[in-house]
């Protein structure tokens, strides 16, 4: 590790950061972005559709419904004439499809009615400040006599606005900074170094984006996990600092042994993070591949920042740093240690019903995850008043509920065919209306409108039903495809839960093979992968009851297709994280020692502070991203906030250590055949090794196979 350069030479350290983000932030400024939503995937029925239509004709234009409402029929009134002519002229409308021409677009009783503005822009190209356009008209012409609600997915983007979910996350940790330190100074450093991580990583990201497809939630998913792992990172080795101070080292001495155990540490924890986000790469989920590089970039400057900036800082405000270290040990407030060897012998005593109790809970909150359902959500799931949720419902109860999402049934087939199909279709239980066969290029089109909404588990059972059943029964010599954007979400969604499995095996095998190639252990990895799916699978099982079954005031719908693996990635990362902080502590001292129950015992009293203080940290700056507008941003904030105080809270105080006193010696055993096939990896630096001999012979013989 290079850091004693960034030691010798701290303000050459500083300045490159300070540049670094400069270039990267100008960079990204002069170049723009090109984020875009890439939810396709090839081989299946929507993206053949989706492929064949834009292949037989101009691009499809995005466009925004505005819906009229009053207590009689609206659709010739004078308000809805005024708004549609003012909407017509605004910038970036290429038409308006007013519901007085097209019987489809009135209710039966026609109190309800929607005109269709057709952009000039397709979807990924909207620009929110034209849409905003039609929203301000609809405010202004909206009466008591006749209300204005917009529906359409570029509604709901230019509605979401980023909220103060990153600064109060950010003075939350620094609140708990100052109180697990003593000064202000000290708390400032871990998230100085965090905030010119995520900085820089956002400026890289816009640039990685003109060349691969970076999603245009990438940038606040970045803040999230970023401000959470890189004031992480920054207090685990920030914390070991401390203890070195404390144990009479130098402060330069103690600054270079913070970096090697604890700095180590974070590398090994930092690559486990990374290795399980680009094992998102492979899975082939369009914007997946994007999102996951764009935060491994974020997890690869926070291991930058804590191996350069983090020490660099240390050195520049070490003198007032030590100084307040020293006062805060004089006062006598650094006894936490002893509360933690008291809950280490406690467990040691009845490791039984730690063990249980513990993995009891992690059990009960796993069990909802069995019934998530993923898809996307719509406007249906948008807060109550919102316009796209008033929009929505007005739709729905004017059209029926699958009028906010209807499927688009390719048939490339004779005309007699489609027709053919067409009436099958009307005839299929769970249909509301059919509108077509409607003549192209290459074929002809036919709209379905289910009875359900697009995320109901009724609408995926009708999909399944035309794809698998109806469509086949008539199809003689052509071809029926059904897209759209539902039957799109749940082709999407179905693609993530059969590759998740093969996802999951590569990342824990992985990183069960790196834990032992550390440890020199076979029981510790195994018990490290076991715990990791407890505690994410709890995470998910408690997404499943706030956003999927909609306690806590939630509107129940289902869990974002792809968030369920990079939660997995994320956390996987983090909960490693703990593991090599807690159990590379706990081996230092089953290395010189060779009394496991002592290892156990000294290895938490010398973690257990500052693993509680960083999941604390971390369920703050992770929980207050459900204050987020965005429904995705909630539901991952607030399963990364569960499954990081679990981990900390249930995991490592009380699972691990039952656990381990267990185990006993047998949990650092290896098998001397695997032992001298694997290759050896210390995170302990080789020089404090030979200051600190190992007097245990067990050791000896481990690492000598």
């Amino acid at each position: 590790m290079k850091s004693t350069w960034a030691m010798r030479r701290p303000w050459w350290a500083v300045t490159f950061w300070i540049l670094l983000i400069v270039a990267l932030q100008a960079a990204s400024a002069a170049f723009g972005s090109a984020y875009y939503d890439d939810h396709t995937l090839p081989g299946t029925e929507s993206q053949r559709v989706s492929d064949r239509l834009e292949q037989s004709g101009e691009p499809t234009l995005d466009t925004v419904a505005v819906v009229f409402h009053g207590a009689a029929p609206v659709a010739e009134d004078a308000a809805v004439e005024a708004a549609l002519g003012e909407i017509e002229e605004l910038p970036g409308v290429e038409s308006v499809q007013a519901p007085a021409v097209d019987a489809h677009s009135v209710s039966d009783d026609g109190r309800i009615a929607y005109a269709t503005v057709t952009l000039e822009t397709t979807p990924l190209e909207t620009d929110p400040a034209d849409v905003r356009g039609i929203l301000d008209v609809a405010e202004e012409h909206a009466t008591d006599e006749v209300g204005i609600e917009l529906s359409g997915a570029s509604v709901r983007g230019a509605q979401e606005s980023g909220g103060a979910a990153e600064g109060i996350g950010i003075l939350a940790a620094l609140v708990i900074l100052v109180f697990l330190f003593g000064s202000l100074v000290a708390a400032s450093l871990p998230i100085l170094s965090a905030v010119l991580a995520v900085g820089s990583s956002i400026g890289a990201a816009a640039l990685v984006s003109h060349v691969t497809a970076v999603p245009t939630y990438a940038a606040p998913m970045m803040m999230l996990v970023g401000l959470g792992v890189g004031i992480d990172y920054a207090l685990l080795i920030f914390s070991r600092f401390r203890s070195e101070l404390l144990a009479g080292r130098p402060r330069t001495e103690a600054a270079i042994v913070a970096q090697r155990t604890a700095g180590r540490s974070v590398m090994f924890a930092g690559a486990t993070v990374v290795i399980a986000l680009l094992g998102l790469v492979v899975l082939g989920l369009g914007a997946l591949r994007g999102l996951a590089i764009a935060v491994a970039v974020t997890v690869l400057m926070t291991m930058l920042a804590s191996a350069t900036l983090l020490p660099a800082l240390l050195t520049l405000f070490g003198g007032r740093i030590e100084r307040s270290v020293r006062r805060r040990a004089a006062r006598g407030r650094g006894r936490e240690a002893d509360r933690w060897r008291a809950l280490s012998d406690a467990i040691a005593r009845r490791p039984w019903p730690a063990l249980v109790g513990g993995v009891l809970v992690l059990v009960a909150l796993t069990v909802p995850m069995f019934s998530l359902r993923l898809g996307f959500a719509d406007a249906g799931t948008d807060p109550a008043g919102s316009t796209t949720r008033e929009a929505y419902d007005l739709l729905a109860q004017g059209f029926g509920a699958g009028a906010n999402g209807p499927l688009v049934v390719l048939a490339e087939a004779p005309e007699a065919e489609a027709a053919g199909a067409a009436e099958a279709i009307r005839e299929t239980p769970g249909v509301a209306d059919v509108v077509g066969p409607i003549p192209g290029d290459d074929g002809s089109t036919v709209i379905v409108f289910p009875e359900t909404g697009p995320a109901d588990d009724a609408t995926i059972d009708l999909v399944h039903r035309l794809r698998d059943d109806v469509l086949p029964a008539v199809a003689d010599e052509g071809r029926f495809s059904v897209g759209g954007s539902t039957a799109a979400a749940i082709d999407f969604a179905e693609g993530v839960s059969d590759r998740m499995p093969w996802f999951v095996a590569v990342v824990v095998g992985i990183s069960s093979l790196l834990l032992m190639t550390v440890f020199r252990s076979l029981l510790i990895p195994l018990k490290a992968a076991a715990l990791n799916l407890l505690s994410i699978g709890a995470a998910l099982g408690v997404m499943q009851l706030v956003y999927g079954e909609g306690t806590l005031g939630q509107a129940p719908g289902p869990i974002e297709a792809f968030l369920p693996v990079i939660v997995f990635a994320v956390v996987f990362g983090l909960s490693m994280d703990y593991e090599v902080f807690l159990m590379s502590r706990m081996h230092e001292e089953w290395r010189r020692s060779g009394d496991a129950r002592h290892a156990v015992r000294e290895g938490l009293a010398g973690t257990g502070t500052v693993i509680t203080a960083a999941a604390a940290i971390m369920v703050v700056v992770f929980g207050s991203f459900m204050l987020s507008p965005s429904r995705m941003l909630g539901q991952m904030g607030l399963g990364l906030a569960v499954a990081v105080l679990l981990d900390a809270a249930v995991v490592r105080c009380l699972v691990v250590p039952a656990v381990m006193h267990l185990f006993g010696e047998r949990a650092w055993w290896l098998p001397g055949p695997l032992g001298r096939i694997l290759p050896t990896i210390r995170l302990e630096d080789p020089a404090l090794e030979a200051a600190t001999p190992s007097t245990n012979p067990q050791y000896a013989r481990t690492t000598s196979a």
